[in-house]
């Protein structure tokens, strides 16, 4: 089986956790949810730290499974763990800390290169330093490269960048995501920040309250009624698209996607980059017929799926490509507006996208 299912459940003081999903081994699970939702404990007995009932099942090894009294111990499961404190050993350089995890790796466990490791996390010219001379993207870096080297089956990220400043926080975001890819190890990402889950994440797990209240694919999760309610001004949609073309002349990038062409202000990428957009909902508008004379340059025919409540007077329309597909573009629309123009499930309808942000690009 190439998937994570998980249903646990654990009383920690006053916090129960309470918490079923099931989602694909490859790529990079974001966690996420507010403080204090249940993620730290949740990671904590996935990697069986945490007193727990319930079951736990990575591909086709089961980890737990009370009803048939299996409880595989924490140094058995194969987890390597990155917390924001990096946890790296003081006494020993970085290659010191790097040789100590190959020594550790289980005969059975993957074996990844040493240098392609290394080449990976960009960490080459630190092999002398001493762990408290680096900076703190630096010692993320390090600790996630020591991590890949124990031959991890499960790599559990715990809000690794709440202490990296903003331009290491985007070079650790997509070394997180290419380890997972070209090291194939499966990554449980763990943030209270959507901008970090939305730019490296395959699927996501949100969690409240101590329950996974929806796991899935990004764009899907991201979407959904009940968690675009949760977000309010901030609830949106996920688009991912691929660089076409760039208009020097207008400083403008082409891109594909399932809605069709995307244009947007001009980013540094060659064609056939793979990008993701965050479209919000306020940044939608909704026409009954196509509008010619107007500033906005992205115009999409769709079909509108559902009409959600999304405060006392607003609606969130949820839109598909009218030529078919998964695709979900979101507007925030006064109910007002939605009777007005016929707004409703089946409708045809244009979506006129006024701004989008680019959280990824690689």
């Amino acid at each position: 089986m190439s998937e994570i299912a998980v249903s646990l459940r654990a009383q920690v003081g006053s916090f129960a956790l309470d918490a079923a999903f099931a989602v694909p081994m490859a790529g990079v699970t974001g966690l996420f949810g507010a403080s204090g939702s249940g993620k730290t404990t949740l990671l904590r007995c996935l990697a069986g730290l945490g007193r727990c009932d319930g079951v736990v099942r990575i591909g086709g090894a089961v980890w737990q499974d009370d009803e048939r009294g299996i409880r595989v111990l924490p140094a058995e499961r194969g987890v390597g763990w990155v917390s924001q404190d990096s946890d790296l050993f003081p006494h020993m350089d970085v290659a010191g800390n790097l040789d100590y995890a190959i020594r550790r790796r289980p005969a059975s466990a993957p074996r990844h290169d040493r240098s392609a490791v290394v080449g990976q996390a960009g960490i080459g010219a630190l092999m002398q330093r001493a762990p408290l001379s680096l900076s703190g993207g630096e010692r993320q870096r390090v600790a996630i490269a020591r991590a890949l080297l124990a031959g991890p089956s499960l790599l559990l990220l715990d809000e690794p960048l709440s202490a990296v400043d903003e331009p290491a926080r985007r070079g650790l975001l997509d070394f997180v995501a290419e380890a997972a890819a070209g090291f194939e190890v499966p990554v449980i990402y763990v943030s209270h920040s959507l901008t970090e889950v939305a730019r490296i994440s395959d699927h996501l797990v949100w969690m409240e309250g101590g329950s996974a209240r929806r796991a899935g694919s990004l764009a899907d999760v991201v979407a959904g009624a009940d968690f675009s309610r949760w977000l309010g001004d901030d609830a949106g949609a996920v688009v991912d698209a691929v660089v076409r073309a760039h208009d020097e002349s207008w400083a403008t990038t082409v891109l594909d996607s399932a809605w069709g062409q995307f244009t947007i202000g001009r980013i540094e990428a060659a064609p056939g980059d793979r990008v993701r957009l965050r479209v919000l909902a306020r940044d939608v508008s909704i026409g009954r017929a196509p509008q010619g004379d107007t500033s906005i340059v992205n115009e999409f025919h769709v079909c509108v799926a559902a009409c959600d409540p999304l405060g006392a007077g607003d609606l969130l329309v949820r839109m598909t490509p009218r030529g078919g597909g998964t695709a979900v573009l979101l507007a925030r629309v006064m109910r007002q507006s939605a009777a007005r123009l016929g707004i409703g499930p089946g409708a045809d309808a244009y979506a006129r996208v006024k701004a989008a942000a680019l959280v990824h690009r690689r």
